[in-house]
Formats: C-alpha cells, sequence, structure tokens
C-alpha cells in the first residue's frame, strides 16, 4: 500500500474507525459515569508514603475538565468520521501525519489527553512546590510518551523509510550506535566541530594556571587599549568558549575589538584529582587568584569584571570576599543570566528540597564528581521535546544527521563538578539562598555580605529564560547598593546572550529613569523595547567605567612571572568530562 494512495488509507481508517468505535463508546461511558471523588487520592494509601504531601483536587475544575474532555473527544471522534482530524503541534506537522488519517487520529487523542492531564495537575490543591513538581511530572511523562516518538506510530519516519528503502532505519542504528558511545543524544554533528580549530578561536595566549583554572589573556586588536582590563568569568559548569563560539558570535572577540585588554577564566574540567574542591577553593584559589593575577600582570588596581551564569554568582562572591578584606578591585561588575538572590529559581525548583539536598551531601559532600553528563541530562530535560525527543525522533526514527550548530556542539561538551563544591552550592543558595542573607554564608573564613559590594554594575535578563528567570536575574537589583543599569533582552539563557549586533536579530529593553522597583514585572512596565542586540547599549556603559586609553601591550603576560605558557584556548578547555 502507498502512504500516498487516498483510497487505501480511507479503508484502513474506516477498518480502524470500526474497530475503535465500541472501545470510545465505552471509554466516554465510563468517563461521564465517573465520580469525581474517585479521581481524589486515598488519603490511607498517602500516609504511608514517607514525606508524601498532601494532595487533592479541586471538584469544581474536575467538573469543568470532564465537561471539557467529553466535548473535545465527541468533537474529534465527529472529525475521525469525517476526514482526517486537524492536528497543530510541530511534532505532527509533516505532511505524511495530515495524509493517514489513523496517524492524525492518534496524534490528536495524544494532545487532547496530555491537555486533560495537565489540567488535572493544575487542578491539584496544595503547595506551590508539590503543584510544580506534579507538573513537572506530567510534562515530562506527556512528553516522552508522544506518538511522533515511535517507529510504530511515526507517520513521517515510516514515509521515510519506505522512501529511502529502509536506509533510514539503518543509518537511525548507526546513530543510535554511536550516540551510545558518545553517551548522550547528538543534537549537532560533532564531528564538524573542533575547540581552537573553528570555535574558540580568538588569539590568545595562557598566562596564568593552577589546578583549577588556566587565565587566557587576548592578543589586542586595537592599537590603544582601556587602562583597567577586563576579566570574564565564565560558568564552571559548562566550557568558556559560550563566549567564544566563533569570530562573528563572540563576546570576547566583540570585547577586545571594542578596545578592551580582555583576560578570561578557563575552568579545568575536575577528574578524580580535583574531588574533593570546595566552594571556598573556587573563590579563593580560582576567582580571587585570577583578578589578583590580573591586577599583577597589567599593574591596574582597578578591574572590570564580567560573570555569567554560575560564573556571576562566584565573581559576586568573590568581591564581597574582598570587600569583608579590605579589597575593592572591581571598577565594574556585569552580571548576565546570573542568581544571587535564589528566591525565583524557576522550574530547577522542582528538584530541591531538604532530603534532596541531604542526600547529595551524603553522596558526594566530603568527595566525588557530580557527572558533567548527568547534569547535561538535567537540564535538557527542563525542554525535553525541544532538547530531547526532538533529537531521538530525527535522528534514531528518521535517520537524519542534525545540522551543525556551534551552540549545540558546546552544550554537548559537558564539565564535571566536584561533589563538595556542588554540594555548598545546593544547600546555601538554592535551598537556604544564604547569600542574600547579610552573615549567614561563611566563605573563606569571612561573613559573606553582597551589600559590600558597592560598585557599578550591569545587569542583564533573558525574557524567556528557563533556568535563571527572569524575575531572579531582575532580584540582583534589589541586593547590590551601587549604581546599576538593568536591561532585559528577548529569547533564553543563552540565545538572548550571545545576540551579536551584527546579527540584527531579537530586542532589548531598558529603562532611563534610574528606578529599580520591587519586581521584574513592575519594571518591564515602565521599560522601553529597542531593536536588535544589548551588546551596544553595555559596551557604551563598560567604556564609561574602563579609564583612559594606552598603548596596547606587545607580548602577553608580564616579564618572567607570568609568561605564555601555551597558546589559546589552552589545553584545560579541551578536557572531556
Amino acid at each position: 500500500m502507498k502512504l500516498d494512495s487516498n483510497e487505501a488509507w480511507a479503508q484502513a481508517a474506516q477498518q480502524f474507525q470500526q474497530s475503535m468505535g465500541e472501545s470510545w463508546k465505552n471509554a466516554f461511558q465510563s468517563f461521564q459515569n465517573m465520580d469525581l471523588g474517585g479521581l481524589q487520592p486515598d488519603p490511607a494509601a498517602l500516609a504511608k508514603l514517607p514525606g508524601a504531601p498532601k494532595v487533592q483536587f479541586s471538584p469544581s475544575r474536575l467538573q469543568e475538565l470532564q465537561q471539557q474532555y467529553l466535548k473535545d473527544a465527541a468533537e474529534l471522534w465527529s472529525q475521525g468520521l469525517n476526514g482526517t482530524p486537524a492536528v497543530k503541534d510541530r511534532r505532527f506537522s509533516a505532511e505524511a501525519w495530515g495524509s493517514n488519517p489513523m496517524a492524525a487520529f492518534s496524534a490528536a487523542a495524544y494532545l487532547l489527553n496530555s491537555r486533560t492531564l495537565m489540567g488535572l495537575a493544575d487542578a491539584v490543591e496544595g503547595d506551590a512546590k508539590t503543584k510544580n513538581r506534579i507538573r513537572f511530572a506530567v510534562e515530562q511523562w506527556m512528553a516522552a510518551s508522544a506518538p511522533s516518538n515511535f517507529l510504530a506510530m511515526n507517520a513521517d519516519a515510516q514515509k521515510k523509510a519506505i522512501d529511502t528503502q529502509g536506509e533510514s532505519i539503518a543509518k537511525g542504528l548507526q546513530n543510535l550506535l554511536n550516540d551510545m558511545k558518545l553517551g548522550h543524544v547528538s543534537m549537532t554533528d560533532e564531528s564538524l566541530f573542533e575547540v581552537g580549530r573553528n570555535v574558540a578561536t580568538t588569539e590568545g595566549a595562557v598566562v596564568f594556571e593552577n589546578e583549577l583554572f588556566q587565565l587566557i589573556e587576548y592578543k589586542p586588536l586595537t592599537a590603544k587599549v582601556y587602562e583597567k582590563p577586563f576579566l570574564l568569568v565564565p560558568p564552571c559548569i559548562n566550557k568558556y568558549y559560550i563566549l567564544d563560539l566563533q569570530p562573528e558570535n563572540s563576546v570576547i572577540r566583540y570585547a577586545v575589538a571594542q578596545g578592551h585588554r580582555t583576560f578570561v577564566v578557563s575552568w579545568r574540567n575536575p577528574d578524580q584529582s580535583l574531588a574533593g574542591k570546595t566552594w571556598d577553593d573556587y573563590i579563593e584559589d580560582a576567582a580571587i587568584k585570577a583578578i589578583h593575577t590580573v591586577q599583577d600582570i597589567t599593574g591596574s588596581e582597578k578591574i572590570n569584571t564580567l560573570g555569567f551564569c554560575v560564573g556571576g554568582t562566584i565573581l559576586s562572591t568573590a568581591l564581597a570576599v574582598l570587600a569583608e578584606r579590605g579589597e575593592k578591585p572591581a571598577a565594574s561588575a556585569t552580571l548576565l543570566t546570573t542568581l544571587v538572590d535564589f528566591t525565583d529559581t524557576g522550574i530547577l525548583d522542582v528538584f530541591i528540597d531538604e532530603n534532596f539536598v541531604k542526600y547529595r551531601e551524603m553522596q558526594m559532600g566530603k568527595g566525588g564528581l557530580l557527572k558533567g553528563q548527568d547534569l547535561s541530562s538535567t537540564f535538557s530535560f527542563l525542554r525535553p521535546n525541544d532538547l530531547v525527543w526532538n533529537y531521538v525522533v530525527g535522528n534514531y526514527l528518521k535517520g537524519e544527521t542534525p545540522p551543525p550548530f556551534d551552540l549545540l556542539y558546546w552544550n554537548s561538551d559537558s564539565t564535571n563538578l566536584p561533589g563538595p563544591f556542588y554540594a555548598w552550592y545546593l544547600r546555601n543558595t538554592y535551598l537556604e539562598n544564604n547569600l542574600v542573607k547579610p552573615g549567614r554564608a561563611t566563605v573563606c573564613g569571612v561573613k559573606v555580605d553582597l551589600n559590600q559590594v558597592d560598585i557599578p554594575m550591569y545587569i542583564y535578563g533573558s525574557r524567556e529564560d528557563h533556568i535563571v528567570p527572569i524575575g531572579g536575574s531582575y532580584a540582583s537589583t534589589q541586593v547590590f547598593p551601587g549604581k546599576k543599569r538593568f536591561v532585559m533582552g528577548a529569547s533564553g539563557h543563552i540565545a538572548g546572550v550571545i545576540n551579536p549586533p551584527a546579527a540584527n536579530k531579537r530586542s532589548h529593553w531598558t529603562r532611563e529613569d534610574g528606578q529599580f522597583p520591587k519586581t521584574a514585572g513592575e519594571w518591564i512596565a515602565g521599560a522601553t523595547e529597542a531593536p536588535g542586540s544589548w551588546w551596544t547599549d553595555w559596551s557604551g556603559w563598560l567604556k564609561g567605567h574602563a579609564g583612559k586609553q594606552i598603548a596596547a601591550p606587545k607580548t602577553y603576560g608580564k616579564g618572567t612571572k607570568y609568561k605564555a605558557i601555551e597558546p589559546a584556548p589552552g589545553r584545560y578547555v579541551k578536557a572531556k568530562a
């Protein structure tokens, strides 16, 4: 039977409808006669579960769901009898789904059931964390059970298998075996990228290293540079070259081209030799050491700084520790999608509670490694349809090779974390939010008070960020007492940040009245949208804190103490998890 034969599909659809008709009628009858109280979990059964939350449903909401389900199911059944049901979901948008009544019907039924189950999750009456956890679990379940994820139900994959005479299935098996060797689902053709060859290519040299990081200095692109050097602290949960993907979208190259003498921390990918490293180690022997080294190399007492994501949390903590010691080395700080106030942590909050943190502390609080792949998988499943099942379908069911994409190559280049570092971070930020409680957290032997970090700050948040919600980014404006500028960009955690002006994409929002109301929503209400990248706004701000221009250095580092060790990007960034 040919897939594009309308007559054959009509006959098959008729047989399918006849065979399913009685089952659907019975299902409708059962749902119609359902005792709404029967949906309530058995309190006695729940009580037997240790620490189980008390869960019940809103009766009125359940009744609305029941009525809506019956209405939508009857409409779907009618559409199935009269032709092909309309399906509006990009997972089922290929022509093969629309030309196959059985496939279209299964997709439409799946979407109906998904809406209903999500409605049930929303109907839960309980505390916010319990509701969010139930919703997250249902979302994961529904994403995994989509008919598009199974060859037996995916009309598009079946059509491709027939059109290629089975070649797509053979290629899919090859892709599966290759990904099993890699240990993750491929999001891009990783064979096309190499760190130092076509990503992380800005010219520079490693001028200092210890067991935690390498410090890279970049070759000036201008005859003169600003007297205050610029240090970038990227997240240690990823490789630094998210800030230096390719020349046209490199934050680092952009900063160098603007005349800043630029340095970046390149974190070592921890192995067992670093399994005992703590948060204090990363602050003292990495962030603070990098600041002092840049001061020593350049001879400048003041430096400009930037922290991205967890790198921003590390930088903020380091500056607070230095302030308690009477040092204020930073002329300014830029925080990109950074949390220091962990009140609003978005979807990641579903994972965090006392039991989870205690488990991690027992597991690796005294030593061990959090595997990079575990961390990467967690972030991928925050958006399961886009970052997991989309590639399962393309790579394995359809035998496709994902297109080359530098950002997704970086995303797959995972890093480990030392267990004690990770355990301290979980408890003191996500669970107890201690960094914004003056004197509550002790780091490197001093009580941390972020109120002492009274320097000019440029704070950036992405509007659709699912890792650092816009409210979490904006909350930093309520913590730091110095003069601030907050800017919101379009898109998400990475795409919003890596948005070079030349691309002429997206937009950003600013507010010129100098007001920082309590919430991000209030700030947005008074903000003005501007087309294009936020980089130009930031560049103008940073120049205002960079001092006068001086002749660009002719060599890397300084004398024999800080001589060039190896060319950028260095060997630390090339180590695999």
